[in-house]
């Protein structure tokens, strides 16, 4: 399996605090530095004090940090929370042919402007044109991966219009990339985020494709691993029994 190098190097440091959504405090080689956290997710499972992190050093003249605090160990697995990452690796995938359900489809365009919405890629194959629209996922529960970990409105509004441009004569694909090999399911957050869960359970009967796959890290490369079955059904509320 092609593997998508990552650039580096990537140093190893200690994770302290997350002051705010984008900006983390990170000791690295015994100094503390300030990190810009490229991942708007609450990542409170993750992101423990004294946890092991991976860092890459930023040079430019406006930049207000050196460093972005791009991954993350959890016990012996190394997780990427860097949420700019999946499109890269998806243009990776698409040019490589690695995905089979898109595996015919080539990229027009990336970014691509539709009405109020920017999906990350125009596909298309002879006359037809996709819309594809790539989401990070980084949580995981007992081997099933969840989206979104903080509410994302903007997120619940791409699912939507990808099921109106379905009815305007576009294939529309929503593609889930878990940046960590050990998920084997995905359900969307339905405790964290009820109206993104039930707009991509409805999905599908508007036409929209769901995908998901998972992604194997390291601090070098990032490949392919495997995709994930999908539950959209919302479970029932667990209620302590009353003693």
């Amino acid at each position: 399996m092609p593997r998508m190098r990552i650039s580096g190097p990537l140093l190893e440091g200690e994770f302290i605090a997350r002051p705010n959504r984008f900006l983390t405090k990170v000791r690295v080689k015994g100094k503390t530095v300030w990190a810009h956290l490229p991942d708007p997710g609450r990542l409170k499972e993750l992101l423990i004090p004294g946890a092991r992190v991976l860092v890459e050093p930023k040079n430019g003249a406006k930049r207000k940090t050196k460093f972005a605090l791009v991954m993350v160990y959890q016990g012996d697995q190394l997780i990427s929370i860097n949420s700019n990452l999946p499109n890269r690796f998806t243009r990776f995938c698409l040019d490589n042919h690695l995905i089979p359900e898109l595996a015919d489809w080539t990229v027009i365009r990336p970014e691509f402007q539709v009405g109020h919405s920017r999906f990350d890629f125009l596909l298309g194959k002879g006359t037809q044109k996709m819309l594809l629209e790539v989401k990070s996922v980084t949580l995981v529960e007992d081997g099933v991966a969840k989206f979104p970990d903080a509410v994302t409105v903007r997120g619940r509004r791409h699912v939507e219009h990808l099921g109106e441009m379905h009815a305007q004569g576009y294939a529309v694909t929503v593609l889930f990339i878990v940046q960590r090999p050990d998920a084997t399911m995905f359900t969307p957050q339905w405790e964290r985020d009820p109206e993104f869960a039930q707009t991509l359970a409805d999905a599908p009967a508007k036409g929209v494709q769901i995908l998901v796959y998972s992604a194997e890290i390291t601090p070098a490369c990032m490949t392919l691993k495997s995709r994930l079955s999908i539950d959209l059904e919302k479970k029932p509320t667990r209620v302590a029994a009353l003693t």
